[in-house]
């Protein structure tokens, strides 16, 4: 009987071998296709803050908004959504060089905006809102408009997706809003 019991134990511990080792081969795969979930996500809710930025100036023809909640308060959009790739869930915002009262030019016909911490939204003087990205540094599984990195996924307003602007982050330069 006991010699049933040791190979009982041994053809356990193989298939708890075999599990493991399943496990370890799927670990990754899973993750990095909730990674790609979470970056469809991003896309989705980026292109509806777009979209909420264009109904805002149809219905404020020259004004853009100040803030996300007015957004929200104007009707523009259905609700605030989340930077689904950063735990807070804080964006960054995306401004019009105007904001500062800067041209929106870098130089050699390169646009240019401001991208602010949505946080850090009430130090600027009168902000034109434009569209947001996400607060996130890290590489992304796709690819999104030639751009590697979440914190270069753009969603703004009058973008034109084959350029990229020139992105001046907050604090950066003196000029910044």
């Amino acid at each position: 009987m006991t010699g049933k019991k040791g190979y009982l134990v041994i053809m356990l511990m193989m298939a708890v071998f075999a599990i493991s080792l399943g496990f370890l081969i799927a670990l990754p795969v899973w993750r990095t296709e909730v990674k790609r979930e979470k970056e469809e996500e991003l896309i989705f809710r980026g292109k509806q803050y777009v979209e909420a930025v264009r109904i805002y100036v149809l219905k404020n023809p020259g004004r853009f908004p100040a803030s996300l909640k007015e957004l929200l308060e104007k009707k523009c959009i259905r609700k605030l959504f989340k930077d689904p790739m950063t735990e807070s869930g804080d964006w960054n915002v995306i401004l019009s060089p105007s904001s500062a009262g800067q041209a929106t030019t870098a130089g050699a016909g390169e646009s240019q905006v401001y991208v602010v911490p949505e946080k850090s939204l009430a130090s600027v003087r009168q902000p034109v809102i434009l569209g947001v990205v996400s607060a996130s540094k890290s590489p992304s599984v796709k690819v999104y408009n030639d751009q590697e990195s979440y914190d270069k996924w753009l969603f703004y307003y009058g973008q034109d997706p084959k350029k990229l602007p020139k992105i001046v982050y907050y604090g950066e330069s003196s000029k910044a809003p």
